[in-house]
């Protein structure tokens, strides 16, 4: 049996790190515009390319380009230079939206996954694709029984992409919802000239809003809550559902998010696809998961339309819902391989042993630790202030651009 495709995103080269240590099969990322993440995350650009490809290569992971905006006549100049440059950086394959996309990358030779914003709702649109793709994914709004029926539709009917094999499908296992069908939203465009298809949206739909009756001007707020923004979705719970539905790619929405957010939702998920395969999928493990997902952001969690739920769980307030936050502490300075002790300048807030930290950067990714021993001047202490420099033990190397945070509860 082929183990499911775990896909995280990598909005940096820290969460790429990240995603890697954490154990996904796969990444995607977006550079310069003409991606859905161009407003929200600090993109790679085409010369980042090389390097993101030799980074996955290097660690067993296939490497996704997110080409997934509406495409106009004047993009398509810059559409092609990515895509040139896509096939010539040994990246994976593209994830494209626009026609435009998958005609210039089919006559490349770059391999094409269809997006979400194409709203794949039936076989028959899963067959006209098969023209382009090898990999579709499914709209976000069909309820796993759907989504298995279209597996077994495209056994049935041998539907197959360009390398002549059947046709995969990916859905979205965890992160942002959004309300609208499969991403296809307006709001942003009509209230601020910033179209969310072309990757700038202003997320409006997170804000509360007064109701005001047009007859008599009588104002109200609906409840108290943010009934446009969506909880996130979660499939943990019911990750042995989704895998038996036959979904051959996972995915974990969030290229605006931090490193540490990457690293636990891909590490829960990376444990909980591992469980099911080798039969030790639990309630107990799955209330573990919740617990440490709810930790790093999150809108609360609701399990999407996979149930069959027609209306969305419509979050009670604009941010995160996460239990613990990060809290700047201080930067790298030097690591002591042959002691495994790294050294940091402290200059933001105090630190005291015990204290949970995180530790991120481009090339190191994520480290977590729990703080047991430090020094200063080769002294051991209990706590420092801020000014200090400190040492303590470190699990692996760190570097001069590294971020030292410590974890605190969510009062």
């Amino acid at each position: 049996m082929t183990k499911m495709e775990l896909m995280s995103p990598a909005g940096s080269f820290e969460a790429l790190i990240s995603a890697i240590k954490a154990g996904a099969n796969s990444i995607y990322f977006g550079v310069e515009q003409l991606n859905m993440r161009t407003k929200s995350t600090h993109n790679f650009t085409l010369d980042d390319l090389p390097q993101i490809a030799r980074i996955c290569t290097e660690n067993g992971l296939k490497s996704y380009l997110t080409l997934n905006t509406i495409v106009y006549d004047h993009d398509v100049s810059l559409m092609k230079r990515i895509l040139d440059a896509t096939k010539e950086s040994g990246v994976t394959a593209v994830i494209a939206s626009d026609h435009a996309v998958m005609n210039y990358a089919k006559k490349i030779g770059v391999t094409v996954h269809i997006s979400t914003q194409a709203n794949i709702s039936n076989i028959d649109t899963v067959e006209f694709y098969s023209v382009f793709a090898d990999v579709m994914v499914m709209a976000r709004e069909l309820s796993l029984q759907q989504v298995e029926l279209m597996n077994k539709e495209i056994v049935r009917r041998a539907i197959s992409g360009p390398s002549g094999d059947l046709v995969k499908t990916e859905v979205f296992g965890h992160g942002a919802l959004c309300m609208a069908v499969s991403g296809k939203c307006y709001l942003s465009l009509h209230s601020h000239f910033s179209s969310a298809n072309r990757g700038a949206c202003v997320q409006n739909c997170r804000k509360s809003y007064i109701v005001t009756d047009k007859d008599d001007g009588t104002e109200f707020e609906i409840d108290n809550e943010y009934i446009m923004s969506a909880s996130d979705l979660c499939t943990i719970d019911f990750l042995d559902k989704v895998i038996a539905s036959g979904v051959s790619v996972l995915k974990i929405e969030g290229r605006g998010r931090s490193a540490d957010y990457v690293y636990i939702t891909t590490q829960c998920y990376r444990e909980a696809i591992d469980s099911y395969y080798d039969g030790t999928f639990t309630a107990e493990k799955v209330i573990d998961w919740k617990e440490r997902l709810s930790t790093v952001f999150n809108r609360g969690f609701w399990d999407g339309y996979y149930l069959g739920r027609k209306m969305g769980e419509w979050s009670d307030n604009p941010g995160s819902k996460a239990t613990k936050r990060k809290v700047y502490v201080g930067k790298g300075m030097k690591y002591y391989d042959a002691a495994g002790i790294g050294e940091f300048y402290i200059e933001a807030q105090n630190l005291k042993i015990g204290d949970e930290l995180i530790i991120t950067g481009p090339t190191t990714g994520l480290i977590e630790s729990v703080l047991t021993q430090m020094r200063v001047d080769n002294a051991p202490v209990e706590h420092v202030k801020k000014g200090a420099t400190i040492t303590f033990p470190v699990s692996e190397k760190i570097r001069p651009s590294d971020k030292l945070y410590k974890l605190v509860p969510v009062e």
